[in-house]
């Protein structure tokens, strides 16, 4: 009988198509074309690729949503609370709606900081309160949460300990298995060619961290 662990790969985006005029420079290289997301998700081994967004962009029930359910996908969102209702994010109802067509939705903080910038206050505010606020709307509770810019610590940890998420999503790359509560995940941007995300994308679990990774993995978590 064989022992090994099934691992996963996560793939997290952002926005899909052309970015709003009011983004940021330094996001808009994390916004990509709604043909590149498809091709994506056309080559990705289903029972070893998942798929995430982050932020709460309009584009996520616009454009992905549709790519996600005309191929029978689900996937996980993870909403800023702070911008809900906001010119070009989503809005309470379309949160529902993401709910109610098959996708997970967790927490991304209220507000896009880095939250190991955070007083311990500021943390924890940013984690109730964001988790307060996506359980009145989607009446249930929210046990999951992904990191802004991928960056955290012991303490930040301690903390979504604290507030009881069952779940954690990182940005460090490479893959993880499944179900691991620290879950990796490799940003798909625009600084790479399609070329690059399709064949990492084929890969699929098989995709191990190196050991550079894993090392920057240890230090993350021990810092």
């Amino acid at each position: 009988m064989s022992t090994e662990v099934q691992r996963e790969l996560i793939l997290n985006f952002h926005g899909l198509g052309e970015p709003p005029e009011e983004i940021a420079d330094a996001e808009r290289n994390v916004w990509i074309p709604v043909e590149w997301f498809e091709e994506i998700l056309d080559v990705a081994p289903r029972h070893e690729v998942s798929v995430t967004f982050d932020d709460g962009n309009r584009s996520d029930v616009e454009l992905a949503l549709p790519a996600l359910a005309e191929r029978g996908l689900s996937a996980r969102f993870f909403p800023l609370t702070g911008r809900i209702g906001a010119a070009n994010y989503l809005s309470a109802e379309d949160i529902v709606a993401l709910r109610d067509a098959g996708m997970s939705i967790g927490s991304h903080g209220c507000e896009h900081r880095d939250w190991r910038t955070l007083e311990d206050d500021e943390l924890h505010e940013e984690l109730t309160a964001s988790r307060r606020t996506l359980a009145e709307i989607l009446d249930a509770d929210v046990a999951e949460a992904a990191c802004p810019f991928g960056s955290y610590d012991r303490r930040v940890l301690r903390a979504l300990d604290g507030a009881c998420y069952r779940r954690v999503f990182t940005s460090d790359g490479g893959t993880h298995p499944v179900g691991a509560r620290l879950a990796s995940r490799a940003t798909v941007d625009r600084s790479r060619p399609l070329s690059h995300w399709l064949e990492l994308a084929r890969t699929g679990a098989r995709a191990r961290p190196g050991p550079v990774l894993q090392g920057k993995r240890f230090i993350k978590r021990l810092r």
